[in-house]
């Protein structure tokens, strides 16, 4: 055909070596751009990406076939990069609407600074396993909660940390959560023994953070100095805000919305265009002022650093740098995933299989590097299940011991890596990078080591009974069957 180029290079299956190459070299690149130089994730990405398409033309795809790969990447995130434009959009209105302001300014009144830390991580805990929903949650009770702990003289780190923890604790544990059922889904698990089986590693990892919180906490607000600061933000908030307990009816109608399974992008646009009525109404904004704290965010100057601080920001402007990192980062999975380097990187790491233990160990090691190399939780858990499906039932393995391993390693994993869509999400919403609340988000480092324990010492490991093998058996003969008269 006239105009069309055709690659005649044969394709060939890309070998271990040669696929983990980009990632090796991205990682190198990535620790001197952001730990040695200070500078952000993105270019070491792009460097990633660069290597990645050269190595995969070197094995015969045509650069279309490469290209292609890329778009797969990115659409995989559209969907997350829709909730993080529209999060921008609910921080911008809600710090207009004096919002944001009634939540911090409440919260100081009923939690003492010695047990914020516990509180803030129960509440989220609470709300997130109510809907389903980590994201959601941090984008409301966390935005609050970061301004309250702030406000109290907590470092950020250490409330994103609780925040963190107690929004995966429900989003691990829901049976609203996508993720679970997801990971309950690709394996064939009923969807309650898949939650109950995971209570043996999250239950732990829960009590272990609501430790250490408590530990941490106890050293705020003993001091006169901390109680006068808490005072002084609450003054300047009640002469900067209209303060009314009827704007946490916002907060608290997306919160009922996506609890009653609405989708969470209009549950975010409702809660978007309350905010804005009530910049305009309640706090006497102009259309313009609102309109401009939804695309630039919301500015204020009262002469109080903190305040200034908490309520100088939010709008689609701020969420630009997170919403180009998705997409470079998904650019970089794409590649790895639809050339057959993961594939080839998680065959390698089949051969060290010879034991349940290495076999669980392995899956939640590969969930870790799923979303290190793919840029995101579901593929995280996608990828794994697909491949480590089969040796567990060749072990004799309970399709929960899989279904868990997948949510342990990659549900709450995907917050340590800078470049996942959590992680970006995080810092975007949070305002705190991976290298300031990692250390802190305990329950999300704990229960993977717990799993890890466990698989270990075979505790909670569950073999399949007889009648489960029988059962197996028949319907991978059924499924066989089909395949064959079609």
């Amino acid at each position: 055909m006239e105009g069309c180029v055709v690659d005649q290079r044969k394709k060939r299956e890309i070998g271990f070596w040669w696929s983990i190459l980009p990632l090796v070299l991205m990682i190198l690149v990535m620790i001197i751009t952001v730990v040695k130089l200070k500078e952000g994730p993105h270019m070491p990405l792009i460097v990633g990406t660069a290597i990645a398409s050269l190595v995969a033309w070197r094995h015969g795809f045509s650069w279309k076939e490469i290209e292609e790969m890329m778009y797969k990447g990115i659409r995989l995130a559209l969907p997350a990069v829709i909730i993080i434009m529209l999060v921008g959009l609910v921080i911008g209105s809600w710090m207009g609407g004096g919002i944001v302001a009634t939540m911090i300014f409440y919260g100081l009144k009923i939690i003492t600074p010695s047990w914020f830390l516990v509180a803030i991580a129960l509440i989220c805990a609470i709300v997130s396993l109510a809907i389903g929903s980590s994201w959601s949650t941090m984008a409301t009770i966390g935005v609050a909660g970061m301004g309250i702990g702030l406000s109290m003289g907590i470092p950020a780190g250490m409330v994103a940390g609780a925040v963190i923890s107690g929004a995966y604790f429900g989003d691990k544990m829901s049976p609203l959560s996508d993720t679970t059922n997801l990971a309950a889904g690709l394996t064939g698990t009923d969807l309650f023994d898949h939650i109950k089986h995971m209570l043996y590693t999250t239950i732990p990892g829960l009590l272990i953070a609501l430790g250490v919180f408590t530990f941490l906490g106890r050293r705020f607000g003993s001091g006169e100095a901390e109680l006068t600061s808490i005072a002084n933000t609450s003054q300047v908030m009640q002469e900067s805000f209209v303060i009314s307990p009827w704007l946490l009816l916002v907060p608290l109608a997306v919160i009922v919305m996506v609890a009653m399974k609405i989708p969470a992008v209009p549950a975010l646009i409702v809660g978007i265009i309350m905010g804005f009525l009530a910049h305009v109404t309640l706090q006497s904004g102009t259309f313009t002022d609102a309109l401009g704290a939804l695309q630039s965010g919301f500015a204020i100057e009262t002469g109080n650093q903190l305040v200034d601080k908490l309520f100088n920001g939010g709008g689609l402007d701020s969420m630009m740098y997170t919403v180009s990192m998705t997409i470079v980062a998904m650019t970089f999975g794409g590649i790895l995933e639809y050339s057959g380097m993961l594939r080839a990187i998680m065959k390698q790491l089949l051969k060290v299989v010879k034991s349940t233990s290495t076999l669980i160990i392995s899956t939640i090691g590969a969930c870790v590097m799923t979303n290190a190399t793919c840029s995101e939780q579901y593929v995280s858990i996608v990828v794994p299940s697909r491949m480590f499906s089969k040796t567990y039932k060749d072990m004799g393995l309970n399709s929960k011991n899989l279904s868990r391993a997948l949510e342990d390693g990659g549900t709450l994993t995907s917050v340590f890596i800078p470049w996942n869509t959590c992680g970006v999400f995080i810092f975007g919403t949070l305002g705190v990078s991976v290298v300031e609340y990692g250390p802190y988000a305990i329950l999300n480092f704990a229960v993977p080591l717990i799993s890890i324990l466990y698989a270990l010492t075979g505790f909670t490991v569950v073999k399949m009974t007889s009648e489960e093998m029988v059962e197996m058996n028949e319907q991978e003969a059924k499924l066989e069957l089909e395949a064959q008269l079609e």
